[in-house]
């Protein structure tokens, strides 16, 4: 993917041990169609048989082609090729493989550590308010909110970033934060609950499903916000705008538009 977020060349192709189920899925299921991509991949499962264990026993769904691409894949004992397609397998999905060292985020993350947390104040009054940060990845919103909101929880459908969240939280002495496992279309609250829905780089994928979900969790009068990190390249968002949410944009220490939004949610009878 070219973020940049990383160097993929120090990390180990085990590292894909720590994906999850969806992880994988998505991998496979978005790279099915690039050749490139599956040769490299069935090069290095070919000489990491672990790996392609726990693929194909953590992402069932995706056993065949699994199979198909290490059968495929060319027969290579060069150590210096094989550790070429280890690295061009971690590139191409470098955002995954950062998540399972989520403590080098605030560092290597330019959306991260060139934010502002005012960013997100400016947005809505979070003093006493429930929050719930979803897809929270390492808390970046979820640690703005929790010094002046009453309650934050943190719902993130991967493990190694609820843990880090549940860690800094405890070394901090930060007790108003909750974490939960949870994608954005399943979120596991009841209706109302919440005084302000946020999110950051989460919603986009099914616009429909995931703002009605968003919808459903905030209470009538409360806001639904959408507040990314200080991006280098950020477009704007004309879905969210079709479905009634205000666009407000600044720029960046690094001097691009960041577009932000923010919908009042006032008749729960009208989603969208």
């Amino acid at each position: 993917m070219g973020l940049g977020w990383i160097n993929v060349e120090k990390y180990s192709f085990n590292s894909f041990l720590l994906l999850e189920r969806f992880q994988i899925n998505l991998m496979f299921t978005g790279y099915s169609k690039n050749e490139e991509w599956k040769q490299y991949m069935g090069i290095a499962l070919n000489e990491n048989p672990a790996v392609k264990w726990y693929f194909e026993h953590r992402c069932p769904e995706q056993r065949d082609l699994i199979d198909e691409i290490v059968l495929k894949a060319p027969i290579v004992t060069e150590q210096a090729k094989i550790r070429k397609s280890e690295i061009f397998v971690l590139g191409s999905v470098e955002d995954f493989v950062t998540f399972t060292t989520p403590e080098v985020m605030d560092t290597n993350c330019k959306y991260i550590y060139g934010w502002n947390k005012e960013r997100l104040f400016e947005m809505a009054d979070f003093k006493d308010k429930v929050v719930l940060d979803v897809g929270s990845g390492s808390g970046r919103l979820a640690f703005a909110a929790a010094k002046i909101a009453k309650e934050v929880y943190a719902s993130e459908p991967v493990e190694t970033l609820r843990e880090f969240i549940r860690n800094k939280a405890k070394c901090e002495n930060i007790d108003n934060i909750w974490v939960a496992e949870a994608l954005i279309t399943s979120i596991p609250y009841p209706d109302n609950t919440f005084d302000i829905v946020m999110s950051g780089h989460v919603v986009g994928d099914d616009w429909d499903a995931e703002i009605a979900e968003l919808t459903r969790v905030c209470k009538s009068g409360g806001f639904i916000l959408d507040c990314p990190g200080e991006e280098t390249d950020h477009k704007s968002q004309p879905e969210l705008v079709k479905r009634g949410f205000e666009e407000m944009n600044y720029i960046s220490i690094y001097g691009f538009n960041v577009y932000r939004y923010r919908k009042q949610v006032i008749n729960k009878a009208f989603i969208f």
